[in-house]
């Protein structure tokens, strides 16, 4: 029982994150509000912060802080989404969402974290360059 509330805590950011964006990917478009001429912009960047996050509660809940396991993780939440999202009147796939979108804002998540937190590894390998 004692590992089950080691696990939980973990999980639970992981959890939280995928179910928002279930919520989000299940409302017909004309339910998502309108941002006028910057509606477009806002919704990409919005995929943008919403897959970093993804990607790292991910990276939480793995042991390890197993970096690319993380992003694909993300990743393929991502294209489970918008296949999901193809099934929601009014709503379509899109493969430049997963790719461009929500695989750039894993990516740069990720790559903020290790350059935050593993500071030690990249003085390492700017002195072997």
């Amino acid at each position: 029982m004692k590992k089950f509330f080691d696990i939980v805590p973990r999980w639970l950011p992981s959890l939280l994150m995928m179910l928002i964006i279930f919520g989000f990917s299940s409302r017909a478009d004309n339910e998502l509000p309108d941002f006028q001429t910057w509606d477009y912009f806002v919704k990409k960047c919005a995929h943008i912060v919403i897959y970093g996050l993804l990607a790292l509660s991910y990276l939480r809940m793995l042991p390890g802080r197993n970096y690319k396991l993380a992003w694909l993780l993300a990743v393929i939440y991502a294209v489970t989404d918008e296949f999901h999202q193809s099934l929601v009147p009014g709503r379509h796939a899109s493969v430049v969402d997963v790719l461009v979108f929500d695989n750039l804002g894993a990516m740069i998540a990720l790559f903020v974290h290790y350059r935050k937190f593993h500071p030690e590894r990249n003085e390492r390998s700017l002195r072997q360059s």
